[in-house]
């Protein structure tokens, strides 16, 4: 069972993902370098998140608690970088988003296969972990497409993560007497 931190938290983290994806997938001008910096903002938010989770964690899970922790500096590791190097090229851009999704994906994959969680937080954890992962592997083979498929590609991922990060956090809200 999670506790109401990490509950919360969650439901931050969904609430920053439905948000970048509405940026994403509805501001068609949208260009490369407010996708960076919408991007980095969003990587940032979800570090800290895992961050935090991980240490409001310890005592909850000793098996994972530091893989949350791990997973949330490399993403802010990532949100950090992009911010100092606005500039960076788009393959570079292509690369770190891919990783941070692969890595981001595995990471749900890990923490809903090996935690004493409930089986419907269990799923929705997976479906994310898959979601994520297909995404990753999709933005790093095909970074031909990119343009508007690209970042709708991102949205869209935002889009359908976020509301299941959301389920998820709302799924475990205490019981209802």
């Amino acid at each position: 069972m999670l506790d109401q931190g990490t509950k919360n938290l969650m439901v931050f983290e969904g609430i920053a993902s439905i948000l970048f994806g509405v940026s994403a997938v509805f501001w068609p001008g949208l260009t490369i370098r407010t996708l960076l910096y919408l991007f980095a903002s969003f990587v940032l938010v979800v570090g800290l998140i895992n961050m935090m989770s991980g240490i409001f964690s310890i005592k909850t899970n000793p098996s994972s608690w530091y893989l949350k922790l791990l997973v949330g500096a490399l993403e802010l590791g990532v949100g950090v970088y992009l911010l100092r190097h606005p500039r960076v090229t788009f393959a570079t851009f292509i690369l770190l988003i891919g990783f941070s999704l692969i890595v981001n994906g595995l990471f749900r994959i890990v923490i809903s296969l090996s935690e004493k969680l409930p089986a419907t937080l269990k799923t929705m954890l997976l479906v994310a972990g898959l979601l994520s992962l297909v995404v990753g592997v999709v933005v790093l083979f095909q970074p031909v497409a990119s343009g508007v498929a690209f970042v709708w590609l991102l949205g869209l991922f935002a889009l359908l993560s976020g509301p299941v990060i959301l389920a998820a956090a709302l799924e475990q809200s205490p019981a209802k007497k």
